[in-house]
């Protein structure tokens, strides 16, 4: 745990308590160039593994300032667009093939797959001594976040998450107005997230069809179970499959969930319990869910009581509500704060929309739900239409402090204080946190021996840990007690089973 805070500590603090970085970068250092580190102006030679979707964004933002040398898809349709644009890069289908082959010539790897795989492969990158940007969630279970972690630390790798949001101005400010104890203690706080467009409640898994020539789909697979393949996986789908993805909780609360994370300094919960759930299935994420987080104290802040609101919609009467803010939008909008001449559209990276593609191919099997998002279901953004005053719907979250309530929309890229009257003439906190330059650069930053980027492992892995605790709760009953320490619920084998990946033979992870 002492590794941990000394890394929190450094992300909080960032260069106030760093070292003074050589003029050419700690890649000038001859035992750091040794450790796979560069000058800051040699460019990268950066590996994209997933090329298509979220994948094919982050390549070709490493790609504004870095060298792409290999390529990586299982599927050379869905990735087709993007290896037509560099004709001349190797391609591949097995990631371990490429870097057997090109792995003298690669300096990094972005990863950008679905959510099962991430673990394995980052892990095989750094092992090779690859830094590492891996898109969001960092894993789907709580025994992969902690192999990650615990691999970027022995292999002295530079490592990111893809959750952007850790990069803009709002999520810096909303942790910077709650340490100035304008609220203050925190001893609940609210995340929301918007209905998914994957698909839940499913009875069964969809029907056999044959797999196109332009997919491996064993390596597809990868360390998953043996099934038949269906079109209605790929591109998007197998996010709402409980052995594939983390439905919402990694599509969307690794992003909400951030200024929460960051603000109150979360590290381990003592115990998570689903409160109320619909459309519970076997095979997918439910359609509705409300999951309670219990936090410990931490140094001078108090205990807290954190809640995971999956898919509400403002007109439920389940919905919560903000008290007291019964006339108020509880979420404000993105970039609100470029009006107060601190930060842009642009601060903290490129903020895309979904990738194209995303949307379910094909209809549903025969008899099978749409998913709380499907078609011809309106998805009520953080401040759409059917917003309702006083209530927390969409994407976005709340802190209720014992001295007035904060909120952050979307991946924390708004931010304001509740009533809006009290944030009109409310003057910001000085900077306290360091600047990011945007998500990609502050990872290509690390890599070449700067400071560490926000979303290292050391950060990010414990915030994906506790995230697929909450996604365990969501399908074992009952109040979960979690031992950290040992990676174990101490009351409940069935949920133990969740813990950790059954893999297949062959494609076992060891650090």
């Amino acid at each position: 745990m002492s590794d941990n805070n000394v890394s929190r500590r450094h992300f909080f603090y960032g260069a106030l308590l760093a070292g003074p970085i050589p003029a050419a970068g700690f890649g000038s250092v001859p035992s750091l160039r040794a450790l796979g580190y560069k000058p800051f102006y040699d460019k990268l030679n950066v590996a994209a593994i997933g090329c298509g979707g979220q994948g094919g964004v982050d390549l070709n933002d490493a790609a504004r300032t870095e060298n792409i040398v290999a390529m990586c898809d299982v599927d050379e349709a869905r990735a087709g667009a993007n290896f037509q644009k560099y004709p001349k890069v190797p391609k591949y289908k097995d990631f371990r093939t490429m870097l057997d082959k090109e792995g003298k010539n690669i300096d990094a790897c972005t990863i950008g797959i679905p959510d099962f795989m991430h673990a394995t492969v980052a892990l095989a990158c750094m092992q090779r001594g690859k830094h590492v940007y891996c898109e969001k969630p960092l894993t789907r279970t709580p025994w992969e976040a902690r192999l990650l972690m615990d691999a970027a630390a022995k292999y002295k790798v530079a490592t990111q998450m893809g959750n952007q949001g850790f990069s803009h101005e709002a999520n810096r400010v909303a942790a910077e107005i709650v340490w100035s104890g304008e609220i203050g203690d925190v001893t609940e706080a609210h995340i929301s997230v918007t209905p998914g467009t994957h698909p839940t409640g499913m009875p069964d898994l969809p029907s056999r069809e044959d797999i196109p020539s332009t997919i491996d789909w064993n390596l597809w697979l990868g360390g998953a179970s043996p099934r038949p393949f269906s079109s209605y996986y790929i591109p998007y789908n197998w996010r709402g499959f409980l052995d594939f993805g983390t439905g919402q909780i990694g599509n969307w609360a690794t992003h909400t969930a951030g200024p929460i994370h960051v603000a109150l300094q979360l590290g381990a919960p003592t115990n998570v319990e689903c409160i109320s759930v619909e459309g519970l299935s076997s095979v997918t994420f439910p359609t509705q869910a409300v999951v309670r987080l219990d936090f410990p104290a931490r140094g001078k802040m108090p205990a807290v009581k954190v809640f995971y609101h999956d898919g509400p919609r403002s007109d439920d009467p389940k919905a919560y509500r903000v008290p007291g803010m019964e006339n108020e939008t509880i979420l404000p909008p993105v970039n609100n704060l470029v009006a107060r001449g601190r930060g842009s559209a642009s601060t903290g990276g490129n903020f895309q929309g979904p990738p194209a593609g995303n949307a379910r191919k094909g209809g549903p099997p025969s008899g099978v739900p749409q998913g709380a998002g499907g078609p011809g279901v309106k998805v009520f953004g953080s401040r759409g239409p059917a917003a309702q005053p006083g209530i927390l719907s969409g994407n976005g979250s709340v802190f209720i402090g014992t001295k007035g309530i904060l909120s952050t929309s979307s991946r924390g890229e708004g931010v304001h204080l509740l009533p809006e009257s009290r944030w009109k003439d409310y003057k910001l906190p000085p900077q306290l946190l360091t600047r990011s330059p945007g998500h990609m650069l502050d990872w290509v930053r690390a890599c070449k021996g700067g400071e560490s980027s926000c979303s290292d492992f050391a950060i990010t892995a414990p915030f994906a840990e506790w995230l697929a605790l909450t996604a365990i709760a969501l399908h074992v009953p009952g109040k979960l007690d979690w031992d950290a320490k040992n990676l174990r619920f101490t009351n409940s084998a069935e949920a133990n089973k969740w813990v950790k990946p059954l893999f297949r033979k062959g494609w076992e992870l060891k650090l």
